[in-house]
């Protein structure tokens, strides 16, 4: 019920045709009151409940990337993050415990990796394409490398292309696949254009999250692509573009390209 509308609590008043003495009306009105009091509590819980639900939650988990510096600093999604102290900084050579989206993974995230995630957490490698062979792979290691399924960008820069997605746009969706839905809402939220991510690939994040495994993950993508009529061209770059290949993408105030090689048919 919105705030203010309280006309059904009147309403459950009955035989209001009989008269009652001064007592009982009193009675009346305390519980009135009392109910009253109880709804707006109830309304204002929701209304925050569905803040929250709106808005995310912020991690309880830790959120790190490796940086190359080859992206431009203004564009970058994942500086963003590191200025509103939601990512951490990694070092060249530091082994991060947790789950890592990169290309040199051999499965891709799956709902199993969700204690994984919870436990140690979750990082992404922030590098460039056309710089792809200068980026030492080697120097950041995990136990936990992963890849991410088919997935569409928001990105202003890359907006409707595949697997062509921003640092955040690939946080989120792992943490969304892994169950954490509110979290990767929290982080998009940072975001003007964030909503759309969610909202473009919907579908295919649902069915991913309702997957059990790395296996059952690859069957839901290729299941997907089948149904769509969108076939993987093996002729594509297994990773996408540099966001800075062109000058009219200076326009843009942020985005950046993670790397994460994209999980072919079998």
């Amino acid at each position: 019920m919105a705030p203010g509308k309280r006309g059904g609590i009147r309403g459950k008043r009955s035989n209001h045709h009989v008269e009652r003495n001064y007592a009982e009306r009193l009675k009346d009105l305390s519980v009135h009151s009392s109910e009253e009091s109880g709804l707006e509590s109830t309304n204002d819980t929701d209304s925050s409940n569905n803040s929250d639900s709106e808005e995310g939650i912020q991690a309880n988990f830790c959120i790190s990337m490796w940086d190359l510096n080859h992206c431009d600093p203004k564009k970058c999604s994942g500086r963003k993050l590191l200025r509103h102290n939601l990512i951490k900084n990694l070092k060249l050579g530091q082994r991060f415990p947790g789950l890592v989206l990169s290309p040199v993974g051999s499965q891709c995230v799956s709902p199993n990796d969700k204690d994984i995630i919870e436990k140690y957490g979750l990082a992404v490698i922030d590098c460039s394409w056309a710089k792809i062979d200068e980026t030492p792979f080697g120097r950041m290691k995990s136990p936990h490398p992963r890849l991410l399924p088919f997935l569409v960008a928001a990105n202003p820069i890359n907006y409707g292309k595949p697997y062509q997605l921003s640092c955040v746009e690939a946080l989120a969706a792992a943490m969304f696949i892994t169950g954490h839905k509110q979290e990767a809402k929290f982080y998009l939220s940072k975001f003007s254009w964030g909503h759309s991510f969610l909202e473009l690939n919907s579908d295919v994040l649902n069915l991913y999250s309702a997957c059990t495994d790395s296996k059952s993950v690859l069957e839901a993508q290729n299941e997907f692509l089948e149904s769509a009529g969108k076939e993987n061209d093996d002729s594509k770059p297994m990773w996408p573009p540099s966001d800075s290949s062109s000058d009219s993408e200076s326009e843009h105030d942020e985005d950046d390209i993670c790397k994460n090689n994209k999980v072919e048919k079998v």
